[in-house]
């Protein structure tokens, strides 16, 4: 078993960090996280320029959460959590907070 680099420890601790920055400016803007963890649903245009506006930190994580495939666009070109992304939000608030039945 390999230890993982120290990139990797603040890759995933900068994840972490947008995750939880992505989830407080959602709930501030009357979102729900299902809005980014359901696949067909996402965050659109509008609601990512309202982000980008009410948080300086918002562009930074929307990159990070990009570069690091932890986030995509769908086919409605809306923004959403990869599998990868939601799987990491999961495990830091529990599945039951992003309920995606």
């Amino acid at each position: 078993m390999t230890t993982p680099s120290i990139d990797t420890f603040g890759m995933q601790r900068s994840l972490r960090q947008c995750l939880a920055n992505m989830a407080a400016l959602l709930y501030r803007q009357g979102h729900v996280l299902e809005t980014v963890t359901v696949p067909h649903r996402g965050l659109d245009p509008s609601a990512l320029e309202t982000l980008k506006s009410d948080s300086r930190e918002w562009s930074v994580c929307q990159r990070i959460l990009e570069s690091s495939e932890a986030a995509t666009w769908n086919d409605q070109r809306r923004f959403v959590l990869t599998g990868m992304g939601r799987e990491l939000l999961f495990d830091m608030f529990g599945e039951g907070a992003a309920d995606c039945a």
